[in-house]
C-alpha cells in the first residue's frame, strides 16, 4: 500500500473502497471483501444510507479498528443539527471517524464545517476535509476556519485531472482524493488506446492501468464494486509503476470533461433532501 500524509501528519491509504450506490447487503459483503483483500480505507456518507452496514462489516472482519481508515461525509440537512457527528458515529458503530467530510456546498456548510472542527477538537474525527467543493468555495472556509481541511473529494479521471485545482490544493498542503476515477464508466475512456496498450504490457486491465495513473498522480481512489473479483482487481496496483512518458502520455488525455456538473438548483435540492438514516438496516 501506498500512504498520502494529511496536513496533519496523518496517513491515508492510497487506495480505498466506495460505497456510492451500493444498498446495505451490497455494502457490507462489498467492505468485508475489501478488508479480506486488503484494502484499509473506506468510504462512505450519511447519504449512501449504508454506514450501519459499514460498520457491520468492519466488525466482521476481525481487523482492529486502528488498522481502518474509515471516511464519511456529513449531508447537508444536517449542518445544524449539533449532534449530526455522534448520530454518524453511532450508525458506524464506532469511536472516531478517520476522516470527516462536508459532502456538498449547499445549506448552511459554514455551520457544517464548525461543527466538524468542534469533533475534530474533541478527538471524535482524525482530519476533516471537503468533497465537491470549487476552489472560491474552499478559500471561503480556509478563511474562516481554524481547522485547515485537509482533503478534497472530488471528481478527477483521465478526462478530467483538475491540473490547476491541483496546484492550489497543493499550496495549500491539501491532498486530492478522486471519485468517478474510472470516468464513470465511459468506454470511450476506459478503452484508450493507451489504455490497452499499456495494460498489454504490464499484464494488467485498462482500470488498473487507470487507477495505477491515478495513484502516481498523486490522486486517492475510491472505486467501487459488488463484484468481488473487480474488488480484488481494483486492489492490485502496487507490483508496477508507470515511466515518466508513459504518464505524460494519460497527462495529455486531459479534456477537462466532467461528468457531474453543480448547478444551484441541484445544491438546493441537496439542502431540502433528508436522507432516512433512521431507516438503515
Amino acid at each position: 500500500m501506498e500512504y498520502a500524509v494529511l496536513n496533519n501528519g496523518v496517513k491515508m491509504p492510497m487506495m480505498g473502497i466506495g460505497t456510492f450506490l451500493l444498498q446495505p447487503d451490497e455494502a457490507e459483503a462489498s467492505v468485508l471483501s475489501a478488508l479480506e483483500c486488503g484494502y484499509r480505507l473506506i468510504d462512505t456518507a450519511n447519504a449512501y444510507v449504508n454506514e450501519k452496514a459499514v460498520g457491520r462489516a468492519m466488525k466482521k472482519s476481525g481487523i482492529r479498528r486502528e488498522e481502518i481508515f474509515l471516511e464519511t461525509k456529513l449531508w447537508p440537512s444536517f449542518y445544524e443539527q449539533t449532534d449530526a457527528v455522534e448520530k454518524t458515529l453511532e450508525r458506524l458503530d464506532t469511536d472516531y471517524i478517520d476522516l470527516l467530510l462536508i459532502h456538498q456546498p449547499a445549506g448552511n456548510y459554514i455551520a457544517g464545517y464548525k461543527l466538524m472542527e468542534k469533533a475534530y477538537k474533541s478527538g471524535k474525527v482524525k482530519a476533516i476535509g471537503l468533497s465537491n467543493f470549487t476552489v472560491e468555495q474552499i478559500r471561503e472556509i480556509l478563511n474562516m476556519c481554524e481547522v485547515k481541511p485537509a482533503v478534497l473529494q472530488t471528481e478527477v479521471h483521465p478526462y478530467s485531472q483538475e491540473k490547476e485545482l491541483k496546484r492550489f490544493l497543493a499550496e495549500e498542503g491539501m491532498v486530492i482524493q478522486a471519485w468517478y476515477p474510472l470516468g464513470h464508466g465511459d468506454k470511450a475512456l476506459i478503452q484508450e488506446p493507451l489504455f490497452t496498450e499499456l495494460a498489454e504490457k504490464y499484464r494488467k486491465s485498462n482500470a488498473q492501468i487507470i487507477l495505477r495513473w491515478h495513484i502516481q498522480a498523486g490522486n486517492i481512489v475510491i472505486p467501487g464494486s459488488k463484484n468481488l473479483h473487480h474488488i480484488q482487481d481494483n486492489f492490485d496496483l502496487f507490483d508496477f509503476s508507470l515511466t515518466e512518458e508513459e504518464m505524460s502520455g494519460i497527462a495529455d488525455m486531459d479534456q477537462q470533461k466532467r461528468y457531474y456538473v453543480s448547478t444551484p438548483e441541484l445544491l438546493r435540492g441537496y439542502a431540502e433532501m433528508v436522507p432516512p438514516v433512521d431507516e438503515q438496516k
